[in-house]
């Protein structure tokens, strides 16, 4: 099963979290033991999973992201004057897998998906494809 979902982000850099959204697809599947694969088709936008019970988190991550990569540098090249978005999308990653277990998701406690937008805002797209094994 694949799923297109929408999302509307508000911010130049922003953490949003989907694990909701992530969950009702796999209870929609049916799949009782399997895994679930959501991937953002952007080269300016990731998906991570991290902890969701401390706000601060999202807000730490993403102050360090824009230290290790400015808005802008004086050797960025690109002309689009994205740069730190493409590296900030690199660093993490465009998907992630998770293990589907008696119908429920394997994550730990702490744990949520997230989808990370580093170039808003913007109306955007990610997938969920969930696979039964």
């Amino acid at each position: 099963m694949l799923q297109k979902l929408e999302i509307t982000t508000f911010k130049r850099d922003e953490m949003r979290d989907i694990t909701r959204e992530v969950r009702s697809v796999v209870n929609k599947s049916g799949v009782q033991n399997g895994l679930v694969l959501i991937y953002s088709p952007h080269t300016t936008a990731g998906i991570t999973i991290n902890e969701n019970a401390d706000p601060d988190v999202k807000h730490d991550v993403l102050m360090r992201l824009d230290e290790a990569y400015p808005w802008t540098h004086p050797k960025y090249r690109h002309a689009e004057g994205n740069t730190a978005s493409h590296l900030k999308t690199i660093t993490t990653g465009s998907s992630q897998t998770v293990i589907i277990h008696n119908g429920e998701l394997l994550l730990g406690r702490w744990q949520g998906i997230y989808f990370c937008e580093f170039d808003g805002p913007r109306n955007r797209q990610y997938y969920i494809k969930v696979i039964e094994g």
